[in-house]
Order: C-alpha cells, then structure tokens, then sequence
C-alpha cells in the first residue's frame, strides 16, 4: 500500500519563521527545506537519474506543459507513468503549466474558460482548461501536483486582480477534478506585487482543501526586496501545518531569505542552465568559468565542495572542456551546481536543527556575493518596463 501524502513539522527556528519539517510521499519522504532541482522535460538537462541521486537530491520537478506537448501524457501513462518513464523512483513535482502557458508568444485567448493556444513545437491549436491540466498531470503521476493558475506577470494592478480571481476561480475547478488519492494537488497564490492581493489570494486558497500552497508569480524580474515583501505578507496567511513553496526561485541567497521566512520547497532551472553557460557556485559566489583567468587554475570549483567535480577536476580543466565545446564541461557543471545548491539545504536543516539557523545566514552571506548589483538593476527596470507595457 502506497504512503499517502503528509507534511509533518519538527521544529521551528527561535529567531526566524523558518523551520525543519518531511514531506511523506507515496515515492519516499523528503526532509524540508529542500531545493528540487528543474527537469522541464522529464530529465535534468546534462545528467543521468544516477548523477541526480549522488548529488543529493530527493525529489525533483517536471513540467506537464511540456511533457502534454511531447510526447504526450497518455504516452508517459502507458509506459508506466513519470517514475518509470524516467527512472526517477523519488518522489516527483509537476508544475502544471500555467507560467509556460502565459509566457507563450502565441497565445490566442484566455478567458474563464481556460487558455488557447497554438504549440511552440507544430503550431497546432490547443485548449488548457483547469480541467485539462488535472487530467493530464494524474496522467504524468507525479507525487505533488499544482493546480492550473493565471501567472502574473508583471501586471498592472487591474490586471493582476483579475489574474488573481481567476485563479481562484481556477483552483477550485482544480479541486473538483482531481480523482486520484495518491497525489497531493497545491494551490497556487498569486496577486502580482500588490500586497493586499497577495494577501487576499493565500486566505482565499487556504480555505480551500489544498495539500499544499505554492507561491507564484515571484522571481519574474521584480526586485528580489519587492519579492521579499510579498512574502513578508503572504506567508503569514497560509495554514501553518501545510508546506509553502516558492517556485521558480534557487539562487543560494535567496534560498536563505526564503527559508526565513517560513519557505519549505524550492526549485529553479538557475544551477543547470548556469552550468550551461560556464558559471558555477562557490561559498563567495559565482565564477564564469569561461574566464581567461582561470586558463591555468589549479584549484577546484570551491575546496569546501565534496562533489565528484570538485574532488577530480581543476577549474583549468573544465575550463578548456567550455573553450573545446565538450559535453563533459556541462556535464561536470551541473553535477557541481546541483550539489552546491541541493548541499546548502541540507546545512540549513542542520543549522534548524540546533538553534543556529540566523547565524549560518549571516556567517554565509557575509562571505557569499551575490550577482552584480548592474544585473540586479537591469533585471528591475525590465520589470518596470513590463509592468508599463
């Protein structure tokens, strides 16, 4: 008999709202906070289920918006289901779709009823309704599964408002639909960086009967300050007893503010596609490979990385696989991000676990620099520049 889902909490940090608790599910527990590493298409990009498993991680993310797309969801079921089909015997997330949907260049209409749609892939015409992204994710059988939202997008506020409405109009649409007792379905809060609809949209959600409550609609180019007060105000409103999950977010400072503020789940693409591009993680922040300074570096990635990268390999060596163009250099990257990021929880649990928790995120983001402050500005006025349009 499969373990049904269950959040269970074991203690709360003294200083801050973050706190150590496991997620029971029918592949397996998973310990919280916990980082889940983003396999869009039923892979994490570069790496092997095995690779995966040695850095760590326990639960990974995939997306049923692709996986609908290609090769099918009635596909995947007939070959086992997503487990299976991809060798993952851990548990599983799938988003459902609703950012990629709303991100879309083509997309037709979207009103009450769902979203129109032409494919990426062939252009064919497609409708995605709560209904339809239900049935499709019970298809993929995943162990937690997110209901259908209206992403908000940098959003004015009569926008946003009605994003939010739909999407809990959506969310209890989801609820109907959803059959199968071995999922966990999470609702999703949105509200764009309005306050008093953020607010208003977690105390909708959590009078609803979700597993679960995913916070959406965050990480999409706002200023990380504006995305801490949206949680700052969100994350009170949401039941204490269920697990919170900040999508889309996975840089090593934010993992920290967000843990601080009552987060239990994270995932991102950032340490795969970072790894993609040459940069990778240390304790004092990122380093772009691909730079000549590292041509003859003997050293590892960071001495404090236990990894199979940072154990055999010099920063010369992976170097010169990026400048060469061999797949290995990807391969080894992301081995490293993944545990860098996946390593970083479990030391958060620990510090949890002894009452040290303010401490560790203050010795860490002394040391840890985070992306230039020039990205960081140009990320907020390509906000602003949405938010106008």
């Amino acid at each position: 008999m499969q373990t049904p889902f269950r959040f269970t909490i074991h203690k709360q940090d003294r200083s801050t709202r973050a706190r150590l608790g496991r997620m029971d599910t029918p592949h397996g527990a998973v310990e919280t906070p916990v980082f889940a590493p983003v396999g869009t298409q039923a892979t994490v990009k570069t790496l092997t289920p095995r690779q995966v498993e040695e850095t760590g991680a326990s639960m990974v993310l995939a997306n049923a918006f692709h996986l609908y797309l290609r090769p099918g969801a009635e596909t995947v079921a007939r070959l086992g289901g997503l487990h299976r089909f991809m060798a993952w015997p851990h548990p599983v997330l799938t988003d459902s779709g609703g950012f990629q949907v709303f991100s879309l260049e083509n997309l037709r209409r979207v009103n009450d009823e769902g979203v129109l749609f032409r494919s990426p892939i062939d252009g064919s015409e497609h409708l995605m309704t709560p209904e339809k992204a239900i049935e499709v994710e019970e298809l993929l059988g995943a162990d937690i599964i997110m209901a259908f939202d209206q992403c908000s997008l940098p959003l004015d506020r009569a926008q946003a408002e009605e994003a939010m409405r739909r999407t809990h109009q959506w969310a209890e649409r989801c609820l109907v639909a959803h059959k199968r007792p071995d999922q966990a379905l999470f609702g999703i809060v949105q509200g764009g960086a309005y306050a008093d609809l953020r607010v208003e949209s977690a105390y909708t959600l959590s009078e609803m009967p979700f597993a679960g409550y995913g916070i959406g609609g965050l990480s999409v180019g706002e200023p990380k300050e504006l995305m801490w007060q949206m949680l700052e105000v969100t994350v009170p409103c949401l039941p204490a007893t269920r697990p919170r999950y900040l999508m889309g977010v996975g840089a090593p400072e934010d993992l920290f503010e967000g843990v601080s503020r009552g987060i239990d789940l994270f995932d991102s693409v950032l340490p795969t596609r970072l790894a993609r591009n040459g940069a990778v993680f240390t304790r004092h922040g990122r380093l772009n490979l691909r730079n000549a300074q590292f041509a003859t570096d003997p050293a590892p990635i960071d001495e404090h990385c236990g990894c199979y990268t940072c154990q055999h390999f010099s920063r010369a060596y992976l170097r010169h696989l990026l400048q060469a163009g061999e797949v290995l250099g990807l391969v080894l990257n992301t081995i490293h991000n993944v545990t860098f990021l996946v390593g970083l929880m479990a030391e958060i649990r620990a510090a949890i676990a002894e009452d040290r928790f303010a401490s560790l995120k203050e010795s860490f983001l002394a040391e840890y620099t985070p992306v230039e402050e020039e990205v960081r500005l140009r990320s907020a006025e390509l906000y602003r520049r949405r938010r106008s349009t």
